[in-house]
């Protein structure tokens, strides 16, 4: 299935905001609630996370989007054995924490479990207990969905399959499909529906899961406490984010204001939360997630927020990088936009710089921070350096930038508040004609500059630069 950008964006959403989502709910897990300004990073929680670190939710979502990415059927047997030998690898990590039932599994399935090992271990603990439906394998199916966006079916089997290896529940099963669907479903259409998937389950289940959702519809989210149960738990998602009104005046701030709901409810705060996101995010998309998130964003093993990115990318696009290697090279290749390098300071600050993808070549020692607003390789920024990377596409049209007019403000607001932390910024794309025009004149009217001076200012300091007309259009819209 070939994807449109907006497409792309929101199958990038689904795992970025899902980790966000667990990061921000980690401090408060079985604890004390947010307090009125909402809930942040603070880190903390049961595993004692630093700020910004995601939790056993989002690792063991990168355990099946590591395989994901390499473009492959998560059904096959080698697929189920290569997410089960990630699972074991976390575990013997010593990790801080981790859910009763996966512990149960992963210790008696082997140092290097196949997929089969692992669901017969899941298996047997389900036939000596009969209780294995809690929410461990609902908050890490996110990624599921994203190799299956043009086939349903092989999804339902997928989500089934990757919930078993250690949740042999039916419940569990039917919960990952149904979500499974749902991010699917948001991804492709841009429309919620968390019904989508009803029609892929047995009778049974679908009278049992129908009762469910007009149950999580019914009443407020705050009585779904018994959320490290499977069911309770996507309730409780469904109920944050149907309840949580959409702003009129910026809609996909309904992504930060459902996880705040999600986490409101308390007990299991950053699992709902990582469950609710990847719905949020596969609707938002990943541009809707505010960069004072994504720059404290980590986890096991070793990796960022972006890098979950560009792994949903080659998950969603079926292994493949895109046409300028973005994920997989270190730098990328831009000769077709001149050799000139361009690297100005910006007329209204001159602790900020504006200019191209050439600038990183030859950075000058005195910047410390770089916002990027085009895809750039993983060794094109030096190392020691900040770097936040936003997804801006330079295109006019609306469906282009899901969240153009907040891009362009949190963009802005992000050169600020790296100044504010002492940086020098360079604030690039690829040709510094429109992207870096665009968010430079935002930055100025952030700081108070009048819309009109801004543009003047900033067009005439870089040579070229024409910022196209749905950039100009969200730039007025700011001014208003």
């Amino acid at each position: 299935m070939r994807l449109t950008t907006a497409q792309t964006d929101r199958a990038c959403g689904a795992v970025l905001a899902t980790a966000a989502g667990d990061a921000l709910g980690a401090g408060y897990e079985f604890g004390a609630g947010p307090g009125p300004e909402g809930p942040q990073m603070i880190g903390g929680g049961l595993g004692n996370f630093a700020k910004g670190e995601w939790t056993d939710d989002t690792t063991m979502a990168w355990c099946v989007l590591d395989v994901a990415a390499k473009g492959v059927d998560l059904r096959s047997e080698q697929s189920l054995t290569e997410i089960a030998r990630r699972f074991r690898g976390w575990y013997e990590s010593g990790p801080a924490d981790i859910g009763n039932q996966t512990r149960s599994v992963l210790s008696t399935a082997g140092r290097e479990p196949s997929g089969a090992a692992l669901t017969a271990a899941s298996d047997a603990l389900h036939a000596r207990t009969g209780h294995t439906a809690g929410n461990g394998s609902l908050m890490r199916t996110a990624p599921v969905a994203l190799g299956y966006l043009d086939d349903p079916e092989g999804l339902t089997e997928a989500a089934n399959a990757v919930s078993r290896l250690t949740h042999a529940d039916p419940r569990a099963g039917e919960a990952c499909v149904l979500w499974s669907h749902a991010i699917r479903h948001a991804i492709v259409t841009g429309e919620v529906d968390v019904r989508a998937g009803l029609e892929h389950l047995e009778p049974e289940p679908v009278r049992y899961w129908t009762d469910r959702i007009r149950e999580a519809e019914a009443g407020p989210p705050e009585r779904f406490t018994r959320n490290g149960w499977v069911v309770e738990s996507l309730q409780a998602a469904w109920s944050a984010i149907h309840h949580t009104p959409v702003p009129t005046d910026d809609p996909r701030r309904h992504l930060e204001d459902a996880l705040a709901r999600a986490i409101g409810i308390g007990h299991d705060t950053d699992t709902v939360a990582a469950i609710a996101g990847g719905l949020l995010g596969a609707r938002w998309g990943a541009s809707a997630v505010p960069a004072r998130w994504r720059r404290i964003l980590h986890g096991y093993p070793g990796l960022t927020g972006e890098r979950l990115v560009g792994l949903a990318h080659l998950a969603a696009a079926g292994g493949r990088p895109t046409s300028h290697g973005w994920p997989e090279l270190g730098r990328l290749p831009y000769d077709g936009w001149g050799q000139q390098r361009v690297l100005v300071r910006h007329p209204f600050d001159d602790g900020v710089w504006l200019g191209n993808v050439r600038a990183l070549d030859d950075l000058p020692e005195s910047i410390t921070a770089v916002v990027s607003l085009c895809l750039v390789g993983h060794e094109q920024v030096p190392e020691g350096v900040v770097h936040v990377p936003f997804r801006l596409i330079d295109d006019a049209a609306e469906e282009s930038n899901l969240n153009l007019a907040f891009v362009l403000r949190d963009a802005a607001e992000t050169v600020a508040a790296l100044r504010d932390e002492g940086h020098e910024v360079l604030v690039h794309c690829v040709a510094a004609q429109s992207r870096t025009p665009a968010v430079g004149i935002a930055y100025a009217m952030l700081r108070g500059v009048d819309h009109d001076i801004a543009t003047k200012g900033v067009c005439s300091a870089l040579p070229g630069a024409s910022p196209n007309q749905g950039f100009r259009d969200a730039l007025l819209h700011h001014r208003r």
